[in-house]
């Protein structure tokens, strides 16, 4: 198939050599739906600027209307042969529209026709993303409501240090989960500007009018200069994929949490058999597969962002081919958040407490610290004279561990979790 960029008749690029050049598995079927909405909002522009007739345009905007229903249909996917779906949308527009289609390219690169589809469906992604963050957050709140006052064990160096609650433990996650989606919304905000009309990076003699796409494109605004908008490439993808590793570093402490506390050690948890596999040799076991690829996938989404920021960083300003790689690990990162927020949820509804197991397991020093400032309040004693006697106190002791959960009344305590205000945070 000839390529739009081919200028000799009969030219035939090696098949290798061209399956080389093509992203893996052909990311840019994703990007469909957001290249036709900023060619739809490009040819507008040129109809406004004399360049296309209104026939024309009209052809057009029906011709990538119908791309969009095939789309829609699974019909319309991009081949290897296509390089790309902005390849694939222009030779459909001209096999369909005739000169119309050839002419829709005047004005713009397929440098600046990737920036803006990428951006976005990056926009699109992160709204989608906070979105779906929000609703994880309410998941853990109505778990962290359910058990407010079961006591829990705190842990600082891996041991047992205060008396907590599950309430405490799952509101952790909740007040995670909120900074996550205010960063989503921070990053959304930041990569919020077009790069329509910045062509190969050093922009075109006619006078595109880049206010026009930008707001049928629905930018905060336009992303002025012509070379940053290439340059922007990879940088604005890692502001992207900061966004997914935060959440990714809030899922992957929960996972790492159930794999430890289901085990026959702790038992903390019961999981039913919906969220966990067995063994091919070992009939006994039920294994927390879903929460080890999670955990495992947080380094996956670190290492895109890494291979973002390595591909990019000290290139020549101006676009280099190599910024291809930049566009995959983006939409990879999307796909792993995406499913693993619903893996997290599932998880959610099938973990129980064991909450006669938990009560049993909580050691009696890990009351030191309340005993040390007990005496401080009821007997005035400085606390470093009470941090030195408190294990003494301990022997025969009772603990009340409701009444000890109630008394940690500083705001974000076990006592005090603030339910009311992550409600608000979240639109209950």
């Amino acid at each position: 198939m000839k390529k739009i960029w081919q200028k000799k008749e009969g030219m035939v690029t090696d098949t290798f050599n061209e399956q080389y050049l093509v992203s893996k598995g052909v990311p840019d079927n994703a990007l469909i739906p957001y290249d036709i909405a900023a060619s739809k909002a490009h040819a507008n522009m040129l109809q406004s600027i004399g360049i296309l007739t209104t026939e024309e345009n009209e052809s057009l905007q029906k011709g990538l209307d119908e791309i969009l229903d095939l789309y829609m249909k699974g019909v319309f996917t991009v081949t290897v042969t296509d390089e790309d779906c902005h390849s694939a949308i222009e030779r459909f527009l001209t096999e369909k529209c005739g000169d119309a289609g050839k002419k829709i390219h005047t004005g713009r690169s397929r440098n600046d026709q990737v920036l803006v589809a990428t951006r976005l469906y990056m926009k699109d992604a992160l709204l989608g993303l906070g979105d779906d963050i929000g609703e994880l957050a309410k998941h853990f709140l109505q778990m962290a409501k359910k058990y407010q006052n079961v006591p829990f064990p705190g842990y600082t160096h891996s041991q047992q240090a205060m008396l907590s609650s599950l309430g405490h433990y799952f509101c952790s996650f909740v007040e995670s989960l909120v900074d996550d989606k205010t960063f989503t919304g921070l990053v959304t905000s930041a990569i919020d500007k077009n790069p329509l009309g910045s062509a190969a990076g050093f922009g075109v003699a006619m006078p595109l009018d880049r206010e026009l796409t930008t707001r049928e494109l629905g930018f905060a605004q336009v992303q002025t200069n012509s070379l940053y908008c290439q340059t922007s490439r990879g940088k604005f993808e890692s502001m992207t994929l900061e966004a997914i590793v935060q959440l990714m570093l809030t899922l992957g402490r929960f996972a790492q949490d159930m794999i430890l506390f289901t085990t026959r050690e702790f038992g903390y948890f019961s999981v039913n058999d919906s969220m966990t596999t067995g063994s091919s040799i070992m009939p006994q076991k039920k294994n927390l597969d879903y929460m080890e690829v999670l955990r495992g996938q947080v380094s996956v989404v670190i290492s895109l962002q890494h291979q973002i920021q390595d591909v990019t960083k000290n290139q020549l300003s101006g676009y280099n081919k190599d910024l291809k790689f930049v566009k995959k690990a983006m939409l990879d990162a999307f796909d792993i958040a995406t499913s693993s927020i619903v893996i997290v949820g599932k998880m959610l509804d099938a973990v129980t407490p064991n909450e006669d197991v938990i009560a049993s397991k909580i050691s009696k020093d890990i009351f030191a610290a309340d005993v040390a400032n007990d005496l401080v309040k009821d007997e005035g004693m400085p606390f470093r004279d009470a941090y030195r006697v408190a294990m003494e106190r301990l022997d025969g002791l009772v603990i009340d561990y409701q009444k000890n959960i109630q008394s940690k009344v500083s705001p974000g305590a076990p006592g005090n979790l603030g339910i009311m205000a992550y409600e608000k945070m979240l639109g209950l």
